[in-house]
């Protein structure tokens, strides 16, 4: 939606964009921890689009996609029915691949996920059925898993919801991850994350195992190897559980990673500094189905997150492009590889700041505070109506980064 109200902001009316989605939701996804522990209900995350697409004459498909023909410059729909492109940008998100680890996900399996919204209501459906009869709870994320903000906030969150309820001394948590240690966040840590977060951990009295490689997942029991720096095993963890969040690995969606020759081995699209696909110039990508590397090696594979500036930062150089490209100049706009993130720990939270996402760093910086609680809030209602509005206007380095204290980089 950010890519369409760009694209027309920049267009006008002359040129015809298309939003293909699956259903006719946008959701705000970092509220969903929110959702997990009933602080919110879905309606207040969710906003229906096709009036506010229609506003500006934006065209809707809500079908969701089978399959990209970027051979064609055709998508073909799940009704059957195919799109001609001119210009294709893709931002479809990850597939799940909770199927990676037996026994993992909401799905047939154990563990309870924060991804979707409609898996942050099936995981408030069973913490609500866990507060009858609490016990030991595990938080963390699958080996291969590149998203650990949510993992990080959903440990907090719930830890202070279960002090509001005085059930927390019931409750023994643990925090599984393969990250090679607390705060690296696939990232190799942002500032000191490492102290802050073990910090917030231990006040919190939450045991943590890190180089861990989930191996399956049983009705209230996980496995796992402890993993050395040479990748060898060096523990293997049997952890009873009778609440348990785990973030999946993610690889391409199956409409996209079926075009073998756009993506790599996991279906990511590949992109060039101006986002656009090498095999086929009028394709682009945003978000967290294309391909980054991992700022590193580590003993349990983790990948490099996609967070929510550095992805408005790629609309915006997509939308930039297609313009110039229109208009007979060259594509040369690119996004600024940046990340921000406010990550809310329920009566408190932190800020890390990238600047660019992998060191070294013009700018490393994190903190604690209940502002940051306050501005995540803020920001959840800023988008939603953002989404609303069309307005294009980039929050994030106009403000954010000035509350920050922090000039805005080129």
């Amino acid at each position: 939606m950010s890519a369409a109200y760009e694209l027309r902001a920049l267009l006008g009316k002359d040129h015809p964009i298309t939003v293909v989605g699956e259903g006719e939701y946008f959701s705000f996804t970092p509220s969903n921890p929110w959702v997990a522990v009933g602080w919110r209900k879905p309606s207040d995350t969710q906003i229906g689009v096709r009036p506010y697409l229609a506003r500006k004459d934006v065209g809707f498909e809500p079908g969701g996609a089978a399959q990209v023909l970027p051979d064609q410059n055709k998508l073909r729909l799940n009704d059957g029915r195919e799109l001609a492109y001119d210009y294709l940008v893709i931002t479809t998100g990850p597939h799940l691949a909770f199927e990676e680890v037996p026994g993992l996900g909401p799905h047939g399996g154990f563990t309870q996920s924060v991804c979707t919204t409609a898996h942050a209501s099936a995981a408030w459906e069973a913490y609500q059925e866990f507060l009858e009869d609490p016990g030991p709870v595990i938080i963390g994320a699958a080996p291969g898993a590149s998203c650990f903000g949510p993992a990080y906030e959903f440990a907090m969150i719930l830890d202070a919801d279960l002090r509001k309820r005085e059930l927390r001394d019931k409750v023994p948590m643990t925090y599984i991850s393969p990250e090679p240690y607390i705060g690296h966040m696939g990232l190799g840590g942002v500032g000191d994350s490492k102290g802050l977060l073990e910090s917030e951990l231990r006040q919190r009295h939450i045991k943590w195992i890190t180089n861990a490689k989930i191996t399956r997942v049983e009705d209230g029991m996980m496995h796992a190897e402890e993993i050395d720096a040479r990748g060898q095993p060096l523990a293997t963890h049997e952890l009873p559980f009778k609440y348990s969040m785990v973030l999946p690995a993610f690889t391409g969606v199956e409409a996209v990673r079926s075009a073998t020759d756009m993506c790599n081995p996991r279906g990511f699209v590949k992109i060039d500094a101006f986002q656009r696909n090498p095999a086929y110039p009028n394709v682009f990508s945003a978000g967290v189905c294309v391909a980054i590397p991992p700022v590193e090696a580590t003993p349990v594979p983790t990948g490099a997150p996609k967070t929510g500036f550095m992805i408005e930062s790629m609309v915006t150089a997509i939308a930039e492009n297609i313009a110039a490209e229109l208009a007979g100049k060259p594509a040369l706009n690119k996004a600024t590889w940046n990340a921000v993130c406010l990550a809310d720990m329920g009566d408190t939270g932190a800020a890390f700041v990238a600047l660019p996402q992998n060191p070294p760093r013009n700018v490393t910086w994190a903190k604690v505070g209940k502002w940051v609680h306050v501005a995540k809030i803020a920001y959840e209602k800023y988008f939603l109506s953002k989404m609303k509005s069309g307005n294009t206007e980039p929050l994030y380095e106009k403000y954010v980064l000035k509350a920050l204290g922090i000039e805005r980089l080129k």
